[in-house]
């Protein structure tokens, strides 16, 4: 048996906290990290694979980071140990890149008792903090987590069309400003240049300050600027991994209910999609 739950501060941590309750019954550090970060031999320790690369992927989708179904998100969830009154706190290697993924996944499914690190595992290390290497070790017990989807923070393309054209809604997209532009490349072969004509940018890497997410005042300023008065805010980026770190980052200045466009510029980018896309500056 356990006792209460640990009760979070917010949806972000930093390590001093983190450190203070590591290893306490009931609190569950998962390691989002992906690309050359996952398994990359050292981690938190106690920390589980949360991999959304992997077995937390759609894979019958031709898309790179779809969300799984509610039973298979289940099952994955229940293997890792997860139980329902558990408290989950998800970090990344990289610091503030695929941890925010994991903490939306776990919100869209219906897990609220959820935290990023703020920092990752770089900030961990740094602050001198103990790491542990090999395999991980297994879950002593199945938890008993179901996946309660919760309506409106998985969106489609559909969703994000009514959006642009929503006078209450704004459409965020998280790619660098060259991308959006359609002055540089897309990373994934065969993907149309620019972006969605309304959305606005915010490149990920700018609610962030090195390597940690910025003060909520700082990103009231710079959500506001771009949103103005719209309250709903969606959110893309290349494959859905880096628009949760906006989500996070709206989160933090005081928005509710994030919606993310799972499958992203991956989805509307495609020629075949034949969804509109314009290049240069965004207009008025």
């Amino acid at each position: 048996m356990t006792g209460p739950p640990v009760r979070l501060p917010g949806p972000l941590v930093g390590t001093d906290w983190l450190a203070e309750r590591l290893g306490t019954p009931g609190l569950l550090v998962f390691d989002a990290s992906v690309g050359a970060h996952r398994g990359a031999g050292q981690r938190i320790p106690g920390a589980r694979p949360f991999d959304i690369d992997g077995a937390l992927c759609d894979h019958s989708v031709p898309l790179p980071h779809a969300m799984p179904d509610p039973a298979r998100f289940t099952e994955e969830l229940r293997s890792l140990g997860l139980r329902t009154a558990d408290t989950v706190v998800v970090y990344d290697g990289a610091g503030i890149y695929s941890s925010p993924r994991a903490w939306w996944m776990l919100r869209a499914m219906g897990f609220d008792r959820v935290a990023v690190l703020d920092g990752g595992l770089p900030g961990w290390a740094g602050a001198g903090l103990p790491l542990e290497s090999g395999a991980p070790v297994a879950a002593a017990e199945r938890g008993d987590f179901t996946a309660a989807p919760r309506a409106g923070l998985v969106v489609g393309a559909d969703e994000v069309a009514q959006a642009l054209a929503d006078p209450a809604a704004a459409v965020f997209d998280a790619r660098s400003r060259e991308r959006f532009l359609g002055t540089a490349p897309e990373p994934r072969a065969g993907l149309r240049g620019g972006h969605m004509p309304g959305a606005v940018n915010l490149p990920f890497g700018e609610v962030q300050r090195a390597g940690r997410m910025r003060p909520a005042a700082e990103l009231r300023a710079e959500f506001g600027a771009l949103a103005g008065d719209r309250r709903r805010l969606y959110f893309s980026c290349g494959s859905g991994v880096t628009a949760c770190v906006l989500a996070l980052g709206a989160e933090l200045a005081g928005y509710r209910e994030p919606a993310v466009y799972d499958g992203s510029w991956s989805e509307w980018g495609l020629p075949s999609e034949r969804r509109p896309v314009v290049t240069g500056p965004r207009s008025a």
